[in-house]
């Protein structure tokens, strides 16, 4: 692509990435546009939760003029609700009064931990250990795949203020998963023949140098290590940044560690965060998403099912249909996960059948890849099939896709219908049954 063609489409405002935290917000021109009171809300909101993004995202995603209801304010502003009003009134106070660093510190710290900063069993459980040792920056829930946390890929070029990581960007170093080396995870796989999969998370590992990247990469690609036969890396850059695979230095960079990726006989699934089809309507993102797919990696469309952001069926059916005309596959609707500002943004499994039944009745049948909702929950990857009236009574049906047990996947099971329930601990079995089938054998291991 020539240079002038390539200015048009990154934009000459949006060459070149500049981190915007509390610290420089209101630095910002937008700065303006937001209300005082909301002004506010990110101002102490953002003592507990981590903010971050960047002028991209300012400037050519979000809609000022609908602000604060526009979805991607929503995704990456703090809001007030995101706190209980006590919590919240706390912290105003302490900053108002102008507590010492060591007074506010501790106040967020014990809110941090109130939020269940690590769910589902992500530090009891899902840590493997080699020799009795556990292998910092790695989780192993599934029999298949093992979870991979680079230490330089522990931040993102801007935050979901609904992610379930948030955690990793607090500043708390006892909550953090980080791998310095590959060393523990190239020996563990050796020990293990079982896994083929390996997914590169964060944080997001693309705001990785390319050559910091590949150092991670590489020790993957050796011939002994055959069994690995796909690689995903979890990336929200095609939104929040995608001139990470246009204009960037290293983008050629970048693009030519997939092509070795797939040359070398893996599959490599680029497990692209998408919350709303804004994130895809910008020319750069197109552009990116061309490059990308020039190498032969795949892309897939995942995101939780949020409220205030994508919380109604033409959302969604807009998402998947714009993606698959781009050459996207939709993966997954998640259900929000009990963690962080959870009560802000979650929408009842009720409800949340209801989105995603009509918006995959508006698709056809190539986005019809997609699955949904589901919650993932510490037994495993639990999916809403749909309700039922059984034996007199109205139920949910559920089953796993994944699971702690492979034995567990795909055998239906069933909930008592609750227009309330969020999450898979507020259902109760169906049928006078005491325990879900699963719920024994996962006590004896725990």
């Amino acid at each position: 692509m020539g240079k002038k063609l390539l200015k048009q489409v990154v934009g000459p405002s949006t060459q070149r990435f500049q981190a915007i935290t509390r610290t420089n917000i209101a630095s910002q021109p937008d700065w303006q546009l937001i209300s005082p009171a909301d002004r506010e809300a990110i101002r102490v909101v953002s003592e507990v939760f981590p903010f971050r993004t960047n002028r991209y995202v300012l400037r050519e995603l979000i809609d000022w003029n609908r602000v604060p209801a526009d979805p991607v304010f929503q995704l990456v502003f703090p809001q007030r609700g995101m706190l209980r009003s006590a919590e919240y009134e706390a912290v105003r106070s302490a900053l108002e009064g102008r507590a010492s660093p060591q007074a506010l510190r501790e106040l967020v710290t014990e809110i941090r931990f109130k939020l269940n900063p690590h769910p589902e069993g992500q530090l009891t459980h899902n840590v493997p250990t080699l020799a009795g040792r556990p292998l910092p920056g790695l989780q192993h829930k599934y029999r298949k795949t093992v979870l991979f946390f680079p230490a330089q890929g522990q931040t993102c070029h801007a935050y979901c203020t609904y992610c379930f990581r948030w955690a990793q960007f607090a500043g708390m170093p006892e909550l953090k998963f980080s791998a310095s080396g590959t060393d523990d995870l190239v020996e563990y796989l050796r020990s293990d023949p079982d896994v083929t999969e390996v997914l590169v998370t964060g944080g997001d590992p693309m705001v990785m140098k390319a050559r910091v990247l590949r150092r991670y990469i590489e020790p993957l690609l050796v011939p002994e290590l055959e069994q690995i036969r796909n690689l995903r890396i979890g990336t929200k850059a095609i939104s929040y940044w995608p001139q990470r695979f246009v204009s960037d230095e290293d983008a050629d960079d970048c693009l030519r560690l997939f092509e070795e990726i797939v040359a070398s006989g893996r599959h490599l699934a680029v497990m692209g965060h998408f919350s709303h089809p804004v994130e895809l309507g910008t020319s750069v993102a197109r552009l990116a998403v061309q490059r990308i797919r020039s190498t032969g990696a795949e892309i897939r469309i995942q995101s939780p099912l949020i409220r205030h952001i994508n919380d109604s069926p033409e959302v969604w059916s807009e998402l998947w249909q714009q993606g698959v005309q781009m050459g996207l596959v939709p993966y997954y609707m998640f259900v929000e996960r009990d963690t962080g500002a959870r009560s802000y943004f979650e929408v009842p499994l009720a409800g949340a059948l209801d989105i995603f039944s009509n918006a995959y009745n508006q698709v056809s049948g190539l986005a019809r890849t997609v699955r949904g909702p589901i919650m993932s929950a510490f037994p495993g990857k639990v999916r809403i099939v749909g309700t039922a009236n059984l034996q007199g009574e109205r139920v949910f049906v559920l089953e796993m896709l994944q699971a702690r047990n492979p034995d567990w996947v795909g055998r239906p099971f069933f909930a008592q219908y609750d227009p309330w329930a969020v999450w898979l601990d507020d259902l109760r079995p169906a049928f006078g049954e005491q325990k879900f089938f699963f719920e024994e054998e996962l006590a004896e291991g725990s």
